[in-house]
Parts: C-alpha cells; sequence; structure tokens
C-alpha cells in the first residue's frame, strides 16, 4: 500500500515537471515569432515607428494602403549637342612621298654611295652599275635619283647583280609624313576624304593629334576585305614623329549637330526596345520608348521619343516601374 502511494507520488511530481517544461518551451516560441499578422485594415499601434524612407504624400499602393517610398534616382536634362560616331583601327606612320630608285640597265653593283638616314637630291648619282657582260666591255651607267629627300632602305650592296626591276634604294620625304591603315569594309561607304580623326602614338603616350584623310583607295583588298586610305597630319611638324612609328586612329565615321543627346546609361533595352524613364512635375517616374540614332562611347542620339529639356533618369532607373515616386539626387 505504501509502495502504491509513493509511486503515485513521484507519478504527479514527474507529469507536474513535463507540463512545466513544456509550457517553457511554447513561451519561448511564441517570444521568437514575435507578434501575429495584423487585421487586414487595423489601425497601427500607439507608439508604432513610420516607415522607413522617405515618402510623397498623397501616392498610395496599388491597394490603396500606406504611401509608397520614393526612389532616389539621379536626371540629365535633354540637351541639344554634336555627336560623333567613330570607329578605332591601327596604322602606321610612313612618309607621303615614297619612291624606289632602279638602276636603268641590268648589271653588277659596283658602287653604293649612300646608306640608310642620308639626305640626297633630285638628279643626284646615289650608285654605278656595270652592264658589262663576259668578252664585252661596256662603260659603268650611274644610278640617278628621281626625288629629294631621306634614303629609307638601301637593300642591295656592291657585288650584287641587278636588274632594271630591282630597287637600289628607296627614298621619302619625311618633312611630310602619312597614316596608312586599313577601314573594315562595313564602314567603307562611309569613308571620305576630309573626314577627321585623332591619332594616338606608341611613341609618344598622353597625346593626341589631329590628322585628315587625304586619300581613299577606289577598291576594296579582295583578301582582307578593307579600303586601305591615308591621313595627313593637320596640325604642325613635330620633329618627334617619325615614319614606322605605330598608330592608333579613331575615326570619325558620321556626325550630327543640333540633335537631342542623352547618356548612355540612361538607356535600358528591354525586348528589344529602348526605354529610358523621365521625371514629371509631380516627381514620377515616366516609362518613354524611344529610338535611337547616331552613338559613341559616352552619348546617345535619340531619334524619337524625347525633346529638349525633358528630365531623364540616368542613375536608378533600372528599381523603376511607370508611375513610381523618385526623389531627385545630386
Amino acid at each position: 500500500m505504501k509502495k502504491s502511494k509513493a509511486w503515485g507520488v513521484a507519478t504527479g511530481v514527474i507529469c507536474c515537471f513535463i507540463l512545466i517544461f513544456a509550457g517553457l518551451i511554447v513561451r519561448s516560441y511564441t517570444q521568437k515569432q514575435g507578434p501575429g499578422p495584423a487585421m487586414a485594415g487595423a489601425a497601427p499601434r500607439t507608439g508604432q515607428a513610420p516607415p522607413a524612407g522617405p515618402v510623397i504624400a498623397g501616392v498610395q499602393g496599388a491597394s490603396g494602403g500606406a504611401p509608397r517610398t520614393a526612389t532616389a534616382v539621379r536626371v540629365t536634362e535633354v540637351v541639344l549637342g554634336t555627336i560623333e560616331n567613330s570607329v578605332v583601327i591601327n596604322g602606321d606612320v610612313l612618309a607621303r612621298t615614297q619612291v624606289s630608285i632602279y638602276p636603268s640597265v641590268a648589271g653588277k653593283l659596283t658602287e653604293a654611295r649612300l646608306s640608310v638616314g642620308d639626305t640626297v637630291r633630285r638628279g643626284d648619282i646615289v650608285a654605278m652599275v656595270d652592264p658589262s657582260r663576259p668578252g664585252e666591255v661596256y662603260s659603268q651607267s650611274p644610278v640617278i635619283s628621281t626625288i629629294g629627300g631621306t634614303v629609307l632602305q638601301a637593300p642591295v650592296y656592291p657585288g650584287d647583280t641587278l636588274s632594271v626591276q630591282t630597287p637600289v634604294y628607296v627614298v621619302g620625304d619625311l618633312s611630310s609624313l602619312a597614316i596608312e591603315t586599313f577601314v573594315p569594309e562595313r564602314f567603307s561607304t562611309s569613308v571620305r576624304r576630309g573626314l577627321s580623326a585623332q591619332a594616338r602614338l606608341e611613341a609618344l603616350p598622353g597625346e593626341v593629334f589631329n590628322a585628315v584623310v587625304d586619300e581613299v583607295s577606289p577598291v576594296l583588298d579582295p583578301a582582307s576585305r578593307t579600303l586601305r586610305i591615308r591621313l595627313r597630319f593637320s596640325g604642325p611638324r613635330d620633329s618627334r614623329i617619325k615614319a614606322g612609328m605605330f598608330a592608333t586612329l579613331s575615326l570619325v565615321t558620321n556626325s550630327r549637330r543640333d540633335v537631342p543627346v542623352i547618356p548612355r546609361g540612361a538607356v535600358i533595352n528591354t525586348y528589344g526596345s529602348w526605354i529610358v524613364f523621365t521625371v514629371n512635375d509631380r516627381n514620377l517616374a515616366v516609362r518613354r520608348e524611344i529610338k535611337l540614332g547616331l552613338e559613341n562611347e559616352d552619348f546617345l542620339e535619340v531619334a524619337e521619343g524625347l525633346e529638349p529639356g525633358d528630365r531623364v533618369v540616368s542613375a536608378g532607373q533600372n528599381f523603376l516601374s511607370d508611375g513610381d515616386p523618385v526623389r531627385i539626387v545630386e
């Protein structure tokens, strides 16, 4: 009997501990979960903190509830400007006038009077060729320079046998330099004499030299599908520029003046359409579809869809929808 009572008391104590422990677990879980969802349409509790961020008075969400938070954006005004379309290509600096000097008769080169870098005048005798053959003796024939300039190449040496097609010297006029380059076929129809370009030389980093297209080949190279052109330096002669230097050209293929221009970063491509967001007088975002014209690395021409004076969102537009409130920041 005593054992039964003792067992009943122990069982009761154990049950009490289990209930207390379960109650503590439920209380802890409830505190972690926080308060339950508010009833739809219920008024906020007294002392509740207002929503973070600025809001636009009178602008409500789609459900007619609390005002929407304004998105911080930067805007740029559409202005009329000049935009240039350009292509970047590589070229080589060379003498504008460069001529090979050939002998008038075939024979053995007996005398070469010039070396690379020497200056020559038109009409100077630059070499002598002996046209004699076995059993026949002839007087030596002079090789005469047809232009004045600087010797750029001397490909043959005394003792070499020459034909009338073998150049003895290559002479160039270094007082006037040009840049030769090859334009890809897709830009060939835009290239014409008088187009401007900017040249940068590897030997003179950080400096920009102006150039103008001076010569355009009438045909494309069928192997490379490129158009050969030559440009002349439009500025004063710079003695630091030498023939043979490597040049990088930014060639202006098209230019338009007094057209609406906007920054490239303001435009969004959506399923093949170009859109921007403008800001109206109520500081609301307005979605606008536009058509583009010329473009370069920094700006785009707006052919349709915007007018000068429109305020275009240039930063923060990727988070906007039509009608969203915005807050303009500097």
